[in-house]
Parts: structure tokens; C-alpha cells; sequence
């Protein structure tokens, strides 16, 4: 399978098109809990205008809003950091493997925090896929400024 005439596991876009695809399923998902909770709960839609409003809502509804919060939010990083390999030059085995490590580790976060909500094992793949980020920035700047 290609990915703009190259392999998809030698490119950092192709697993930034994966996250936001995977972003945008989070986002269903988190409508498909959300509307019915409130619904349940009894919430006219101008109640959820303040934060900390809907926190009237079940676990499983919160928690995957919380999910999707946080894939707007580390992530950031990931796509400046795949824009900037892309465009110095930059991609790489390397660079893709770790672009690709983090998509699976925030994928697999996204199932533990939707799922069974396991702080201990959340926090392991955010540290995980904070490492990914870290050392693909690292090199990236070794490469660009050296």
C-alpha cells in the first residue's frame, strides 16, 4: 500500500491521516454516549454550556468526551511534528516507525480511556507515546539544525 508514491510505513503522513480519522470515529462515539446520557439525565442543551455542567452524566458518557478532549489536544504536537518531517525532507523508516508508534499507542489509549478507564494503563501509554514524540523531536532536530 502506498501513501503519495511511497510505502506507508516509510511515511509520517499516512499515520496522521490515521489519527484524525481515528479522531474523528472518537467523535461518533462520544455523540452516540453523549446525546442519549443527557437525554436520559433530563438536560436541555443550554445546560452544557459551562464546564463541569454534564458532569451530572454516567462514567461511560464522560469518559469518552474526556478521550476526545485529549485527542485534540498532545496530539497537536504529533501533527506539527509529521508537517515539519514532511516538509524538511525529513521522513525516514525511522521517523515513520515512530510516527506510527504513536498513532497505535493514542489508539490503543483511546480504548482503555473509553473502555475500562485503567489510570495506571493510560497514563503507561501517554508516557509511551509521549517518548515517541520526544525522540522524534530530538532527532528531528538534530537533523534540521545540525
Amino acid at each position: 500500500m502506498t501513501f503519495q508514491g511511497q510505502s506507508v510505513f516509510e511515511s509520517v503522513l499516512a499515520p496522521a491521516l490515521v489519527l484524525v480519522i481515528w479522531s474523528l470515529l472518537v467523535w461518533v462515539w462520544m455523540y452516540a454516549t453523549r446525546l442519549p446520557a443527557i437525554g436520559k439525565a433530563g438536560l436541555k442543551p443550554d445546560d452544557a454550556r459551562f464546564p463541569g455542567s454534564l458532569d451530572v452524566l454516567p462514567d461511560g458518557a464522560r469518559q469518552v468526551a474526556n478521550n476526545y478532549n485529549h485527542l485534540m489536544e498532545q496530539p497537536t504536537i504529533f501533527y506539527a511534528l509529521a508537517v515539519i518531517t514532511y516538509l524538511v525532507g525529513a521522513q525516514s523508516p525511522f521517523t515513520a516507525a515512530l510516527a506510527w508508534a504513536y498513532v497505535g499507542i493514542r489508539i490503543l489509549h483511546s480504548l482503555v480511556q473509553n473502555t475500562i478507564n485503567r489510570v495506571a494503563i493510560r497514563f503507561l501509554l501517554f508516557s509511551l507515546s509521549t517518548i515517541a514524540l520526544t525522540v522524534w523531536a530530538g532527532c528531528l532536530a538534530l537533523e534540521t539544525f545540525a
